[in-house]
């Protein structure tokens, strides 16, 4: 049992999983959104991120790059997410600006955050996006 004053137990960090390829673009974020009370878990591919996203691991917010290597992009994966786990809110970004007519569908806040984005602007969006989903619950 927490003190009045301390965190509760019972409640854990959100966890966002990062999926990008570019190693030192998903640290610098990871990084920020760690230091934000963020639970941050990496994948760098669509393959490996729903691999992750089959077994029970509690994610809240997904943040994709469109554009992964191997056989499943950021859209795959944002239609894979609406199909397999409804629930799960998912960001989308990228570097390519025609990106944004796709992502409007698959994303719940905004369509997209383009490249090269801002960290705070990262956070705010994955705040907003849990703030409606804890309005609804």
């Amino acid at each position: 049992m927490g003190s009045a004053s301390g965190p509760r137990r019972s409640r854990r960090a959100s966890t966002v999983l990062i999926v990008e390829d570019e190693v030192l673009i998903r640290m610098a974020v990871a990084d920020y959104l760690r230091d934000c009370g963020y639970r941050v878990v990496e994948a760098d591919n669509g393959d490996e991120a729903v691999s992750l996203l089959k077994t029970d691991a509690e994610v809240d917010v997904v943040f994709s790059d469109v554009n992964l290597p191997g056989g499943i992009n950021g859209f795959a994966l944002a239609q894979w997410i609406r199909r397999e786990r409804p629930g799960l809110r998912t960001i989308l970004t990228s570097g390519i600006v025609r990106a944004a007519r796709e992502a409007h569908d698959l994303c719940e806040e905004g369509p997209l955050v383009e490249k090269p984005y801002d960290h705070r602007e990262v956070e705010r969006r994955i705040r907003s996006l849990l703030a409606s989903r804890a309005r609804r619950d």
